[in-house]
């Protein structure tokens, strides 16, 4: 009868144990499904506001309507990922819209700030630790220039 209870015991723990460790499965499964989502609206929006700037860079005339509408996108696009991500990924989002809001105002960067393609970089690196994507960083050597594109 004892060994029968200890077996009943044991076998509850084991079960508990597979049962918690589901749980904690799918809880990470969701928040970084959920950090994805917000990774790729703001990387959406940001889209949208360097297209602007190739727009623009070939001398094709926005409305300024058009101009406030992307920075306000982005803008709000970039919340999210403060709500939901990491501290790193947050700062490297700001300053990547703050670069790219300046830009699509006329105002020139700051003396020695990193360029957009830099802070890009630098965002998409972060969003990729964030991710758990555990690989060394991605190459950037290649200029856009030589693909005829101010910047991909």
């Amino acid at each position: 009868m004892a060994l029968g209870s200890a077996g009943t015991l044991i076998g509850q723990y084991l079960s508990t144990r597979v049962e918690a460790r589901r749980v904690r499965f799918e809880q990470f499964s969701a928040e970084r499904a959920e950090r994805k989502e917000a990774l790729m609206e703001f990387l959406s929006a940001a889209q949208r506001v360097e297209l602007c700037l190739d727009r623009l860079s070939m001398g094709e005339e926005l409305e300024d309507s058009e101009k406030w509408e992307s920075l306000h996108a982005l803008w709000l696009a970039k919340k999210v990922p403060e709500l939901v991500c990491t501290p790193a990924v947050a700062q490297a989002a700001h300053d990547y819209t703050l670069a790219l809001h300046r830009l699509l105002r006329g105002q020139a960067p700051e003396e020695g700030a990193p360029s957009k393609r830099e802070l890009r970089y630098a965002f998409i690196e972060a969003a990729r630790r964030e991710l758990g994507v555990d690989a060394d960083p991605l190459r950037r050597d290649f200029p856009a220039e030589e693909l005829g594109q101010s910047s991909p």
